[in-house]
């Protein structure tokens, strides 16, 4: 108890304490750190929501394909039924059997509309866009788990008053934050 009130006597005499101004600098790189986190943690959850709604999207898309693929399958199945049909010969079975096969075609290619050819080239734009966004999440999500330890070490570093301990967790945290904005922009 003497001794703090010794240091206490100390400091305002001299009007100066050394571990104050340590320990103000590295609240403020605390801060700094916790500011970069929330960001990363902000654009890691922005890009998880954009994969699930890509994700949503392909998979919409890739069911529509298959409806179109089934229905395409019962217009063929039908066709060559009526052909070896007794009536097959017909007009008006002739007929029948020419719009089947046209609206199987319809079903496989209807540029401009939603064909089976341009559904799966659809899903497999929604299915890149997904990756991206994975890609992107687990980027953000590396770049916090880097600043949550930086703060940490920057936290041990006030309470051991080891100094370096401090400009360790400086330049893993700006690694970090460098690397947490590389993957915002998907660039890593």
């Amino acid at each position: 108890m003497e001794y703090a009130h010794e240091r206490l006597e100390h400091t305002a005499q001299h009007g100066h304490d050394p571990t104050v101004s340590w320990s103000r600098l590295a609240a403020v790189i605390i801060a700094v750190l916790a500011g970069a986190l929330a960001l990363t943690e902000f654009g890691a959850k922005d890009a998880q929501t954009a994969y699930l709604a890509e994700h949503v999207a392909a998979s919409d898309t890739w069911a529509q394909y298959q409806a179109k693929s089934v229905r395409r399958a019962i217009y063929l199945s039908t066709a060559e039924s009526m052909e070896t049909s007794p009536a097959a010969s017909d007009a008006a079975a002739q007929e029948k059997i020419r719009a089947a096969r046209a609206n199987a075609e319809r079903m496989q290619s209807e540029p401009g509309a939603d064909g089976m050819d341009q559904l799966a080239e659809k899903a497999r734009e929604f299915e890149h866009a997904r990756d991206h966004q994975q890609h992107r999440y687990h980027g953000m999500e590396i770049a916090s788990s880097g600043l949550q330890l930086a703060i940490v070490l920057a936290s041990v570093a006030v309470v051991t008053s080891f100094i370096p301990l401090l400009w360790l967790s400086c330049l893993l945290g700006l690694g970090s934050a460098a690397y947490g904005a590389l993957a915002a922009l998907a660039l890593v």
